[in-house]
């Protein structure tokens, strides 16, 4: 890898694959004597989490939830 004129890395796919590393996750750089280590935020939402907190308040329904399922479940 290489640092960039910006101070950025990119991170290998190969390796972003191994440790479910996607797109927005929060990661931080910790010194542990003389290594620098990327590890993922403790408190980074999941990318599910992420996709759930864009949408919420979006929905353009007046229908409750049971009315939502009873849909889905065609009853």
């Amino acid at each position: 890898m290489r640092l960039n004129s910006k101070g950025q890395v990119t991170i290998p796919a190969e390796i972003r694959e191994k440790y479910g590393l996607h797109p927005g996750d929060e990661v931080d750089v910790v010194e542990v004597g003389n290594t620098l280590q990327i590890v993922r935020r403790e408190s980074s939402a999941t990318r599910g989490g992420r996709a759930a907190q864009r949408l919420r308040g979006t929905a353009t329904t007046r229908m409750t939830t049971d009315e939502i399922m009873g849909l889905l479940r065609d009853q």
